[in-house]
């Protein structure tokens, strides 16, 4: 069995920022001030995290025959902060590459195999971990992540990137098993791309060499976006579906090499930015230090993610509604948040009392349909037609498609509202749901439209998180997820991220929105803030993932 150790980066400080799949996280070194923008920034909300940098250490045996790889942490400085800001045509553009990612199929004629990886931000994942390519082993400090399935590294034939001058980059006529492939590769993000070419040699993690893997040196990165990252490439540990290039993870050559015994990786996460350790990797088992009781397992539902199904989302002890017929999630370790669909989100923000931007579609719908949906969901209509019955979204038979229609804003002056074509079916479906979800409760029809008004002041910036207040922290609720049949809890601890100290403090709510179309959705990641709570175990040979508290 090899223990990876893992070092968490420790949040601090501020300014502007923006986190997750869908966000960017930017570094400024001591040395270099850089702004690196990439994923979605909302205007006005000022937030900051501190990424400490993570170094390995020696390797060594432990005496239960696990090898670890020991991490050190640089000691976080007020320069290191990540930032974030995106200007409008970004923003439209990653919104393009999202809706064009999780359209259903016959929208678009596109395939249901999206590719997640293309809108995922890599600038916000707080562990890493240090491998070896070629022979002797060049250094590469990389995250490893679950949400992908390739491994690339910079090349020294990367020239005109300017990160690639900033980090490590792997030279092939130093190694004495290189193996020219030169297959051209590329992997596509939310607002860049890095490209390259394939390569073969060996690839050490930890202990363990892997011979003859196939891996990308990247020759050009995008912009600044990984400039002043603390991370050089990135180690995928999905499944081969999902590998550009149709490349065999470093994973799958452990078990064919017959490197590990159990096919069995698992992660526990030190949430304690105090702690001398940030986390372990293990390949080959699991450590039962890491965790306290039983695993709940859940089988993988479509290979390519490590993805499973989940049940509803608790707020306290209240269920939401949204998942209660199943909800497809993701455990990802390379992402820092926790993602999930609008609707609940706002419902989730408003509860903790998370700042948020009004939504004037939200409330157009609210005001001008908000009793006529009442109705129907009273009369038993099924929630999931009840837009198209008043007219805002056709019914393609899962769920309501906008129709592009342009709605009246200010019909005595005869003006129509272009800002408002097309967004009155998503928000008419996000109504429908805290509707029903307060009918649950037996309230009165005037509760009902005030409290979805009022949620439309809570709608989270978008592709972004919200600020909280920290004094408020001991009174918010638990938001549980239920996974197994087992509501697993997270405490205002676990997912509020608290930013610098005393009076310089601001705290950041760790949910993100994200919504995803069925068949592929709706979709929940559980990134590092959920992990951190729950040690992981991925069993690629169970096809299965499993939760337990972690220790």
């Amino acid at each position: 069995m090899l223990m990876l150790p893992l070092k968490a980066k420790d949040p601090t400080t501020r300014k502007s920022h923006q986190l997750f799949p869908l966000s960017l996280l930017t570094f400024a070194s001591s040395a270099l001030d850089i702004s690196v923008n990439m994923g979605i920034t909302v205007k006005g909300v000022v937030l900051s995290l501190f990424i400490s940098s993570l170094l390995f250490s020696v390797v060594f045996a432990s005496d239960d025959g696990l090898v670890r790889i020991g991490l050190k942490k640089m000691k976080p400085d007020r320069n290191n902060r990540l930032a974030g800001r995106l200007d409008s045509k970004d923003r439209e553009a990653l919104r393009a590459s999202i809706a064009k990612k999780y359209r259903f199929p016959n929208d678009l004629g596109d395939s249901e195999e999206t590719d997640i990886v293309a809108l995922k931000n890599y600038m916000d994942a707080q562990y890493y971990g240090e491998i070896g390519v070629g022979t002797p082993p060049q250094k590469f400090t990389v995250i490893f992540d679950t949400g992908s399935s390739n491994l690339w590294v910079p090349s020294s034939r990367c020239y005109f990137s300017v990160a690639c001058f900033f980090h490590s980059k792997y030279k092939s006529e130093d190694s004495r098993t290189y193996k020219k492939n030169g297959k051209s590769a590329s992997i596509q993000y939310g607002t860049g791309a890095i490209s390259g070419f394939f390569s073969n040699d060996n690839v050490q993690v930890g202990k363990l060499v892997v011979k003859d893997n196939e891996f990308i040196e990247a020759t050009e990165e995008p912009g600044v976006t990984f400039v002043a990252a603390k991370f050089d490439g990135i180690l995928g540990l999905g499944f081969q579906e999902i590998s550009v290039g149709d490349a065999v993870p470093v994973w799958y050559n452990m078990i064919k090499q017959g490197l590990i015994h159990d096919q069995v990786f698992s992660f526990w996460l030190n949430r304690n930015i105090q702690g001398e350790v940030g986390g372990e990797l293990v390949f080959g088992g699991v450590d039962p230090n890491h965790y306290k009781g039983e695993h709940t397992y859940v089988p993988v539902t479509q290979k390519g993610y490590w993805q499973f199904n989940m049940g509803d989302v608790l707020i306290g002890e209240k269920p939401t509604g949204y998942c209660a017929g199943g909800c497809a999630a993701i455990a990802d370790s390379g992402t820092s948040l926790l993602a999930g669909p609008t609707s609940v989100i706002t419902m989730i923000n408003e509860a903790i009392g998370a700042t948020g931007v009004a939504s004037q579609e939200c409330k157009a719908v609210v005001q001008q349909y908000g009793e006529t949906i009442i109705d129907l969901l009273v009369s038993g209509a099924q929630p999931m037609k009840i837009c198209s019955k008043v007219g805002l979204c056709t019914f393609d038979g899962t769920h309501g498609v906008s129709m592009g229609i342009e709605n009246v804003a200010d019909e005595s002056n005869g003006k129509s509202s272009g800002s408002l074509r097309g967004a009155m079916c998503p928000a008419c479906e996000m109504a429908v749901v805290w509707m029903q979800n307060q009918l649950m409760d037996n309230q009165t029809q005037d509760r009902i439209l005030n409290y979805a008004d009022k949620l439309c002041d809570r709608m989270p910036n978008p592709m972004g998180e919200s600020a909280v207040d920290c004094k408020s922290i001991p009174s918010m609720p638990p938001v549980s997820f239920t996974i197994g049949g087992k509501a697993f809890k997270l405490t205002p601890e676990q997912y509020i991220l608290k930013v610098g100290e005393g009076s310089e403090a601001q705290c950041i709510s760790g949910f993100t929105a994200l919504d995803v179309s069925p068949p592929r959705g709706p979709l929940w990641i559980l990134g590092d803030i959920f992990m951190g709570g729950y040690h992981t175990v991925f069993d690629f040979g169970k096809l299965r993932v499993g939760f337990a508290e972690a220790a």
